[in-house]
């Protein structure tokens, strides 16, 4: 540096110069300029800022328009005494509301130790706990660590539901909110009420919602029996409840448990030796056991299947009446049934299921030659990765086209339909093939269904739906859905039913059991061949089971007149006029009617109901499976407490009638297998040609019940299961009246009883009917006043056999029994030519003036002189 005096002044000189006066003033300006926009940016940033925020606020719901309590619960069902039988759950709906005064303090403590240590302090946000989670962030280098609270998480689970899938700035808006709205709900929610709507919020895992459905799902008791160790179990899921599932990963449920734990013994909420006792507990073992009893019962009962069934078709209707279209009907009604959270009261009667179900599962009480109905469908893929698939109809084709026309997927064991499987699948795959997928279903033969009910409300009390193990839900219930032919089920009431309330007839009316044919000339076929029984009461027809006597019946009071009565005893799958796809009309109306030949049969749950008519007094009660649905909030959604279908279908004075008849078939019929003794019973044996169906329908003063057996593919049955109907009738009601008062069959007002001959159904002329007199009950003013006209003293035609005049060459006194003249009507159209009908000789005036009948005269002159007797024709 230049200190001399020259060096000063050239100095001063420079720093007085125009050139260094205009850096400095650049330079100073240019500070200023950087100062001002750094300042300008600071002041935009914060506009920006606060504008973001208040956009974000703005954009927050309003605490008037959203509503924190959690959607989507679970459906239950009741049994008839109130105790629960399963739950209807859709995805994100396995949720059942309790209250905090349901819930034991140690599972709130669990909660709020674990999860917002500072619920009781903080205003829905956590201050202190935002800045701990940010220094373990800064020191981690890993911002991952939450702070929500309880408060947030009930705002962010009800009103933010699609946060899993937020990214980005969504994320940190949606944050923003939660915090505001969280402690805007402070300001209306109490501590307790929060919590409450967080503890019936949250995933618990296993698809469960809430603390209640947890509770159930692994521990298999309410939430409020639940110890320390479960409630820390419980309360160690929320965080991942994947990974925390007890079931699926009980090793990191276990160490979150143990933070639970030690938070609650840091916290005060326990005391140490508490604590080493949860600790010491092997949780994981009981919810194992729990876990297998609930997998167990995961699939729906055939009565909780009918159950489902009918409430989603009442929803549906009850929407359409409430002005929505079907379609939309049917979408409401299915979503309130699986996440609606109802309520549904059935009418089963558990202990009586629990008995059916005992009888049913035990093979015990089956033949010994049960064979196996196989469904197979399998996907092969082939070298080049095409997948063929191949159905059970290609498989049945595969082997009757190999030499067994008659193959009808039935084996006698499971090894031999396997081993079926694999004779095919070595036929249709080629070296390189594999089996992409396959579905293998075999099914015990023959099947079986059952329905249990109270005959004096309509109540359904059990249901059997088919045999063996039921492995999925929804599946095919041979008691609800599944039709069949009803065989002379049908007789009662189709034929029988109607001839005694409204057509004049009484169970003493005979006709003959003799060769007869529908009105189109195909012979009736009676069940035990042509050994005819000849002259029977319409109670002899009862109780043997007549063909001929029942077709008889109902062609007399007409084939309408019985249709008719079957709508009004429920059966709705009768068909009055169809025509099918090859352009032929076919209905129910016709004579075959009495034998149960309809066109799409019946169900198991109907005939059961016709019979409880009878049962009842001649009054029907609709089939009842529930009688009330109530909402989430306790309201009556359906009210099906009384049948709402209830009338007279018979007087009750022809229920009794039928019932007296049917006593007999149960004592000295064709149902006497299912007499078990002790209390009155009645009922009808049904069986379809060549036994592919058979059934018992009967009924005792306290219950109904109805039995059917056959093959799923309506094969015929053996021997050897023929009677199963019956033999399963009779365990059924005889367990269900153990212990039972006995009663009888109460005889109504309006019936009286009378003498009559059984050979003609009227008043018995003394001396002629004496071996064939009996006491027969008839409904007042039904008994006959006219005599005998069966057996006859006098002149008799002995070629004919029928009463005779003078004028008759064949004529000599005697003693006949006659068939009873039955009404034209029978004959009408009928091209029966093998017996005369009439009443009377024919050799008349009339006779006689005809020279054609000459040659008849001589026949039967010849006939009697083969059997030693001779007359003189002229």
């Amino acid at each position: 540096m230049d200190y001399s005096r020259e060096g000063i002044k050239r100095k001063q000189r420079q720093l007085s110069s125009k050139g260094t006066k205009i850096k400095k003033m650049l330079g100073i300006n240019l500070i200023k300029a950087i100062m001002i926009c750094l300042f300008a940016g600071v002041v935009i940033g914060a506009c920006l800022g606060i504008g973001m925020f208040r956009g974000i606020l703005a954009s927050t719901p309003s605490m008037e328009n959203i509503d924190v309590t959690p959607t989507g619960y679970a459906t239950n069902l009741y049994d008839s005494e109130g105790h629960q039988l399963t739950k209807l759950v859709a995805e994100n709906s396995n949720r059942t509301y309790v209250s905090i005064d349901r819930v034991p303090q140690v599972l709130c403590d669990a909660f709020v130790a674990v999860e917002d240590r500072r619920f009781y302090q903080h205003n829905g946000i956590d201050i202190e706990g935002i800045m701990r989670a940010a220094a373990i962030g800064l020191k981690n280098r890993n911002f991952k660590q939450g702070a929500s609270t309880i408060t947030q998480q009930l705002i962010k689970n009800n009103v933010f539901d699609k946060w899993t899938a937020e990214k980005g700035f969504d994320k940190y808006r949606r944050k923003i909110q939660e915090q505001f709205l969280a402690m805007e709900l402070e300001k209306t929610l109490d501590k307790r009420q929060i919590l409450e709507l967080y503890m019936n919020t949250i995933n618990l895992g296993h698809n469960t919602l809430g603390v209640q459905a947890a509770s159930m799902r692994y521990f298999g008791k309410p939430v409020h029996e639940l110890n320390l160790s479960e409630a820390a179990t419980i309360a160690g899921i929320t965080q991942n409840p994947s990974a925390n599932d007890p079931i699926l990963h009980p090793e990191g449920n276990a160490k979150r448990r143990k933070k639970v734990l030690d938070d609650m013994l840091e916290l005060g909420y326990i005391n140490q030796a508490e604590y080493d006792d949860a600790m010491a507990d092997d949780v994981y073992a009981r919810i194992t056991a729990t876990n297998v009893l609930v997998e167990e019962e995961s699939v729906y009962s055939y009565f909780e299947d009918a159950v489902i069934d009918v409430v989603a078709k009442d929803l549906t209707e009850k929407f359409i009446a409430d002005g929505y279209v079907e379609s939309q009907a049917s979408a409401k009604a299915y979503n309130l049934l699986y996440s609606g959270g109802l309520s549904i009261y059935t009418t089963q009667d558990s202990r009586i299921q629990a008995i059916c179900d005992e009888i049913y599962s035990d093979e015990a009480n089956y033949p010994d030659n049960t064979h196996w109905y196989l469904n197979y469908r399998v996907s092969i893929r082939h070298s080049d990765g095409e997948v063929e698939n191949h159905s059970t109809e290609m498989f049945r084709k595969f082997f009757r086209e190999k030499g067994n026309p008659k193959f009808n997927m039935i084996y006698a064991t499971q090894d031999d339909a396997y081993a079926a499987i694999q004779e095919y699948l070595d036929a249709v795959m080629k070296p390189g093939d594999e089996v992409a997928a396959d579905s293998i279903s075999l099914t015990p033969q023959p099947q079986v269904s059952l329905t249990v009910a109270d005959h004096t409300t309509g109540h359904v009390l059990a249901m059997i739906g088919g045999r063996g193990a039921k492995e999925t839900s929804r599946s095919l219930n041979r008691a609800f859905t599944t039709t069949r032919q009803p065989g002379s089920c049908f007789k009662v009431v189709a034929a029988y039913a109607p001839a005694l309330d409204s057509a004049g007839l009484t169970l003493a009316d005979v006709f003959v059991d003799a060769p007869f044919k529908y009105t189109g000339g195909r012979p009736v076929a009676n069940w035990y061949g042509e050994d005819y029984k000849g002259i029977c009461s319409l109670r002899y027809g009862i109780e043997q089971s007549l063909n001929i006597i029942a077709v008889k019946t109902l062609t007399v009071v007409r084939p309408e007149l019985g249709f008719d009565y079957l709508k009004s005893f429920g059966f709705t799958t009768l068909v009055e006029r169809q025509v099918n796809s090859q352009g032929e009309v076919m209905s129910d109306i016709n004579q075959a009617l009495a034998l149960g030949g309809i066109t799409k049969g019946i169900t198991n749950l109907e005939l059961n109901a016709a019979y409880g008519t009878i049962a009842n007094g001649g009054m029907y009660m609709e089939p009842l499976l529930y009688t009330r649905i109530v909402d989430h909030d306790g309201n009556l959604l359906i009210d099906k407490t009384q049948s709402q279908d209830q009338h007279r279908v018979i007087k009750e004075t022809t229920a009794f009638l039928l019932t007296d008849a049917m006593v007999d078939v149960v004592t000295k019929g064709t149902g006497g297998a299912v007499n078990f003794g002790g209390m009155a019973m009645a009922g009808k044996t049904g069986t379809t040609t060549s036994y592919k169906d058979v059934w018992f329908a009967g009924f005792t003063p306290y219950y109904t019940a109805t039995c059917w057996t056959g093959y799923d593919n309506n094969e015929d049955l053996p021997g050897t299961d023929r009677k199963l109907s019956q033999t399963m009738w009779r365990a059924v009601m005889s367990r269900l009246h153990e212990n039972l008062e006995y009663r009888s069959f109460e005889v109504p007002a309006g019936i009286t009883m009378a003498t009559v001959c059984s050979k003609s159904g009227k008043l018995p002329i003394p001396g002629l009917c004496d071996d064939c007199v009996r006491t027969e009950y008839f409904a007042e003013g039904t008994v006959p006043h006219e005599t005998c006209n069966v057996h006859y003293a006098g002149n008799v035609c002995m070629a004919t056999g029928l009463p005779a005049d003078a004028m008759c060459p064949f004529c000599v006194e005697g003693v006949v029994t006659l068939n009873p003249p039955e009404p034209q009507v029978l004959w009408a159209g009928s091209d029966s030519t093998d017996e005369y009908h009439g009443t009377s000789c024919p050799h008349n005036a009339e006779f006689f003036a005809d020279p054609n009948h000459r040659a008849i005269l001589e026949q039967q002159r010849d006939a009697l002189e083969a059997m030693g007797i001779h007359f003189d024709i002229d």
